[in-house]
């Protein structure tokens, strides 16, 4: 069984995963849990690899995936936790042994071609395949499609060169949302969606690269991330 700060780490980061297609930063998880440092954080995300809830992928950054999640009827008993804030905890209890997938089952989606990660390129409206994903990545109401992604100016949120995002459809965007913009018309690309008064920032989640801000009539929403799919 799972200890209450674990089971809340791994529900801050499904949840996260779920709404923004990644995982949380070290230091998003260490407020959410209202931690000390971020070694109780490493400690937390190594109880639940050990319980195979997650698995950490090598040499790439804040790349966390979700393998389990506990059943419904679990959820409400826990080993206690040993000590307070981030110090270690001491608990060896194996994970229930009863568990559900997080992807109960799989979905086809249009892959429209590549979308810039980087300098923007031209905006691509036919299907070149489908991509199966997990239906769990599959979030709120409309239609979904697949990109992939071109370039690295999102690798700092954990979106890489190569990777397949999966989007949802829709025309509106809250500050801080990962978007597929369309740039006056023609240009398609991968940002962090600000609005800042009558003005469209979008940001690039590598330092190499610069914000961009528009008109928010140059700026047209085109969809929202809500997953990521990387193979090796």
């Amino acid at each position: 069984m799972l200890t209450r700060k674990q089971l809340d780490l791994l529900t801050f980061i499904n949840d996260r995963v779920q709404r923004d297609g990644v995982p949380p930063s070290f230091d998003e998880m260490k407020e959410a849990l209202d931690l000390r440092s971020k070694s109780g954080i490493h400690r937390l995300i190594t109880a639940l690899e050990e319980r195979g809830f997650i698995r950490r992928l090598a040499h790439r950054a804040r790349a966390i995936e979700i393998v389990k999640m506990p059943e419904t009827g679990s959820r409400g008993a826990f080993v206690p936790d040993v000590i307070e804030g981030d110090a270690p905890e001491t608990d060896g209890a194996p994970a229930p042994a009863n568990t559900l997938p997080v992807a109960s089952h799989a979905s086809d989606l249009p892959l429209m071609g590549r979308i810039a990660a980087g300098v923007p390129i031209e905006a691509i409206s036919e299907v070149a395949s489908h991509v199966s994903v997990p239906g769990t990545m599959l979030s709120g109401q409309g239609s979904h499609y697949a990109l992939e992604v071109k370039g690295d100016s999102m690798i700092d949120a954990g979106i890489n060169d190569g990777d397949i995002v999966v989007v949802r459809e829709t025309a509106s965007a809250d500050n801080g949302d990962i978007v597929v913009a369309l740039v006056e018309g023609h240009e398609a690309t991968l940002k962090r969606f600000r609005r800042k008064g009558g003005m469209i920032a979008l940001e690039a989640a590598n330092p190499v690269y610069e914000t961009r801000v528009f008109r928010d009539d140059q700026v047209q929403v085109q969809g929202r991330l809500v997953g990521l799919i990387r193979t090796y």
